[in-house]
């Protein structure tokens, strides 16, 4: 067996040099943006005759996600008795969307006001945004695409789907 001959060390200020596997292999760098660098894509404006709505900043394609409409997932039976307690104080509103999924009824409940903003977006028959379920490790998320371009400076719409009669009485802007 031969032994290799070593040298002197080298002191470096005194700590030996340690060799790190980045020193042979390149670092990949995070190409995460920090909160105050994220680009802002829809924001809130006041809308004359329906209050508070959303607007893209930016442009959308056909088909593109815009937002989650985001909120308590809750099934049918609690769904029904939360909008019971909303019903007593009409200074609450009601941020609550119904839809099938698995052969079962639930409710996205978005009434309790945060800064997620797709459960301020206003209704039109004609909108610009269509819902669409979308599964992630089996639970429902429900989101909001783009059923068509949508250029920056436009209100975020989509529809409701709601043609009760007592719905329509109740808030007459449902018939647009």
């Amino acid at each position: 067996m031969v032994k290799a001959k070593r040298g002197p060390r080298k002191k470096t200020q005194g700590r030996t040099p340690n060799r790190k596997v980045t020193d042979y292999y390149p670092v990949r760098r995070s190409s995460r943006k920090s909160k105050s660098e994220l680009e802002v894509v829809i924001l809130i404006d006041y809308i004359d005759g329906k209050g508070r709505g959303v607007i893209a900043t930016k442009h959308f394609n056909r088909g593109e996600f815009v937002v989650e409409y985001h909120g308590d997932l809750i099934e049918i039976t609690d769904a029904k008795k939360r909008e019971a307690v909303y019903a007593q104080d009409p200074s609450t509103g009601c941020y609550m969307y119904y839809f099938q999924y698995l052969s079962k009824t639930y409710c996205v409940d978005a009434t309790k006001e945060t800064n997620r903003l797709g459960r301020l977006i206003n209704h039109s028959k004609c909108g610009n945004c269509q819902t669409k379920l979308h599964d992630i490790d089996g639970v429902p998320h429900l989101i909001l695409i783009a059923s068509r371009d949508i250029k920056a400076g436009e209100e975020l719409l989509y529809d409701y789907g709601d043609r009760s009669k007592a719905s329509i009485e109740a808030h007459p802007w449902l018939k647009h």
